[in-house]
């Protein structure tokens, strides 16, 4: 059972705000939600402060938890996906940086989501805090 999430934002920028997911202390994956533009609706990335996450069954994603209490926002998910175009507001879950089609992302997503939802078995609930650190720039890949 997580005792402890924490979404840690590293950077924010057009491409998208990328961070790392922590379970109980220890860094799981990378994150990546679209540039803050003020939370709103299926633009922005979530807002920092403390949230309620549960399992949902959306149409689209299949098994997968929502992120609630997000002032004026509801269906906020963690899913698969590579890019800021992947998302309409939701937490994607990768293992790796990269580039996909010339665009700054997260690679291995599917392998990550699969991995989220294996070490969530057994919980339909946990608390999410969202922290940001202050850090802007730009990422570049390594050769």
């Amino acid at each position: 059972m997580i005792e402890n999430m924490e979404l840690v934002r590293m950077e924010s920028s057009e491409a998208g705000t990328f961070g790392a997911l922590r379970l109980d202390g220890r860094v799981f994956c990378l994150t990546l939600e679209p540039p803050d533009r003020g939370n709103a609706v299926g633009l922005s990335c979530i807002p920092a402060g403390r949230y309620q996450c549960r399992r949902v069954k959306s149409p689209r994603f299949g098994d997968t938890f929502e992120v609630a209490g997000v002032p004026g926002r509801t269906h906020i998910l963690f899913h698969r996906g590579n890019v800021s175009a992947d998302t309409s507001g939701c937490v994607l879950l990768g293992s790796r940086f990269g580039v996909v089609g010339g665009i700054r992302g997260i690679l291995e997503s599917g392998r990550a989501f699969v991995a989220f939802m294996e070490r969530c078995a057994g919980q339909d609930r946990f608390e999410l805090t969202i922290r940001d650190t202050g850090g802007e720039g730009v990422w570049t890949p390594s050769a």
